[in-house]
């Protein structure tokens, strides 16, 4: 797909659109994660428009939206067409995160492993040596995933590193 070098100007995000594959489990887990309630919870859509929007032939779901202080976090179950599990692991193109800025690490992080969230390796400091730009020496980040696979991040910028 070619795409013109045109500046669109997309400088905002309002969600993030995360598939699963039980509303209800996805619920939880991102209430007990972010310690927010859904502003909506089980609602539902029906419509061969909005599934051929996505590129599907129908669109037959029920959703939920967290909503963080600068993001929302939409939980979409699709029931008709059900999908696959993606298994999106870390190097696959087309797989994507979604990172939680915290102020104490090590506080959060112990907490996270304490409750029983599964890291996927150990947390990371980066270093010298291993890293541009140098402003982001000394962040610390983690890696976690959510109930279908979806990969998460806890981090802990440092310096003038503000991702």
């Amino acid at each position: 797909m070619a795409v013109s070098s045109t500046a669109m100007d997309l400088t905002r995000a309002a969600h993030v659109g995360i598939s699963v594959s039980d509303l209800d489990a996805s619920i939880a887990f991102y209430r007990a994660l972010t310690g927010r309630e859904p502003v909506v919870a089980g609602e539902t859509m029906d419509s061969v428009p909005f599934g051929r929007s996505q590129g599907l032939s129908d669109a037959k779901l029920r959703y939920a939206t967290i909503n963080l202080d600068n993001v929302g976090i939409d939980l979409i179950e699709f029931r008709e067409p059900a999908g696959e599990r993606t298994n999106g692991a870390a190097n696959r193109p087309g797989s994507m995160h979604l990172c939680f800025k915290v102020d104490d690490f090590e506080a959060v992080y112990r907490r996270m492993k304490e409750a029983g969230y599964d890291f996927l390796g150990d947390d990371y400091t980066f270093v010298e040596g291993e890293v541009t730009p140098r402003a982001a020496l000394g962040t610390r980040v983690a890696y976690f995933n959510d109930p279908d696979g979806t990969n998460l991040e806890i981090i802990q910028p440092q310096g003038g590193f503000s991702n």
